[in-house]
């Protein structure tokens, strides 16, 4: 099912209007061929990655928009609704960092703070700041490789913060602190706890009062640790495991029912497309945050060779023009993007997490690259910029690292 969606452009809290600053979204949904090439993209990426269903939302403001519910629930599951709520990944790891920069803003903690000062236990992080772990730069590691099998055997087992953590410290890279971006769940788990300590109050609450609840994100929260389903509309998430003959592609294993504690404020959070749309454009916008914010202005590369524009910075990752973040987590596969000039907007979920981190990513771009081509409205005027890569370079991507049969249709 699909349809046309604009995305509110401003919310109402306590402390009055949160304008997020994009173009306004023409009604109507995309020409039939663009639609078609953005429900070909997903179904393809869908194939690759074995899941049965997805949901994906792209927000053109000058042409179009386009919200579709892909697949089923299983694989002999009902139709997946546009509706649906799922694990939002490392999209969380934002919202974790919004916190800390709101908190910086009203003189709560100072993003020089070290973490030293507010987690007991971890002498060796004094030289450590609250901002290096919301940049990814404290050179501390990750806890999933060493629990991805625990997980995995025991999904509703709840998780100390404070042991998630400590993998991550006992795998300290040699880099000096604040010169280095690596990948550190552990490092957001840190941050969390940081900012619970600061504040005493909840991870949970403080997502609540200054990210979802100011953007009304309704479908948007960081749920208890106690194993549930994610929200109140749940697209059932799956994990393809191995056996004797590779990847169980046509029965994966049900994930749905899983801890938030596995992820905490590094990929805990659960949300919905509408809302995680309407979240990558406050992200990419500063929309919570003063207008002298200097969070993206310092980036580093994502990776060691990464191209010149493919950046990080302040908990998001930076792709051409786009700002936001993917990531996969125990049964699904997320990635939310926005520009903050056009307006163009891409969010999606793969309910199958086995393939990682590349498929969400890639179908991200590979939806934007195709949307930013899509021609303008009457009375509207499609952006002059393009984006420094093609749909077909990741429709490519996709295809040579799928990990389940992609019928030949499709390829």
């Amino acid at each position: 099912m699909a349809v046309a969606v604009a995305l509110t452009a401003s919310a109402c809290s306590g402390g009055g209007a949160v304008e997020i600053d994009v173009p306004a979204q023409v009604e109507g949904g995309f020409p039939d061929d663009i639609q078609q090439q953005l429900q070909g993209a997903a179904e393809h990426a869908m194939a690759a990655s074995g899941a049965t269903g997805a949901i994906v939302g792209v927000w053109a403001p000058w042409s179009g928009s386009w919200v579709a519910g892909l697949g089923t629930t299983g694989p002999d599951g009902a139709a997946v609704s546009e509706d649906m709520t799922f694990r939002a990944s490392r999209v969380t790891r934002a919202m974790t960092c919004d916190v800390l920069y709101i908190l910086d803003e009203k003189g709560a903690v100072s993003l020089d703070d070290s973490v030293a000062d507010y987690v007991t236990g971890v002498p060796d992080l004094d030289d450590v700041t609250l901002e290096m772990l919301c940049d990814g730069t404290s050179g501390v590691g990750s806890y999933e490789p060493y629990l991805k099998a625990d997980w995995l055997e025991f999904p509703g087992r709840e998780w100390d913060p404070a042991f998630l953590a400590s993998f991550g410290l006992s795998d300290r890279s040699d880099a000096e602190a604040g010169t280095v971006f690596r990948e550190s769940d552990a490092g957001y788990v840190l941050l969390g706890q940081a900012l619970e300590n600061a504040t005493r109050t909840s991870a949970a609450d403080l997502i609540e009062q200054y990210v979802t609840e100011p953007l009304e994100l309704t479908s948007t929260e960081l749920p208890d640790a106690a194993p549930a389903e994610p929200g109140a509309n749940p697209l059932p998430g799956y994990q393809s495991l191995r056996g004797e003959d590779g990847l169980n592609c046509a029965e994966p294993t049900d994930y749905t029912e899983a801890s938030s504690s596995i992820g905490f404020t590094d990929s805990g959070v659960t949300s919905s497309i509408d809302d995680l749309g309407r979240y990558a454009q406050a992200l990419a916008t500063g929309a919570l945050l003063s207008d002298e914010t200097e969070r993206f202005d310092d980036p580093l590369p994502a990776y060691g060779d990464a191209p010149s524009w493919q950046t990080t910075a302040g908990g998001a990752r930076i792709t051409g023009s786009l700002v936001g973040q993917f990531g996969s987590t125990l049964g699904y596969s997320t990635a939310a993007f926005s520009d903050p000039d056009t307006g163009l907007t891409v969010a999606l979920v793969l309910n199958n997490s086995a393939g990682g981190v590349a498929f969400p990513a890639y179908l991200a771009w590979e939806l934007a690259a195709i949307a930013s081509k899509a021609p303008a409205a009457s009375g509207q005027q499609a952006p002059e910029a393009g984006l420094p890569w093609t749909d077909e370079q990741y429709h490519a991507g996709i295809a040579e690292r799928a990990i389940c049969p992609i019928p030949d249709d499709e390829g």
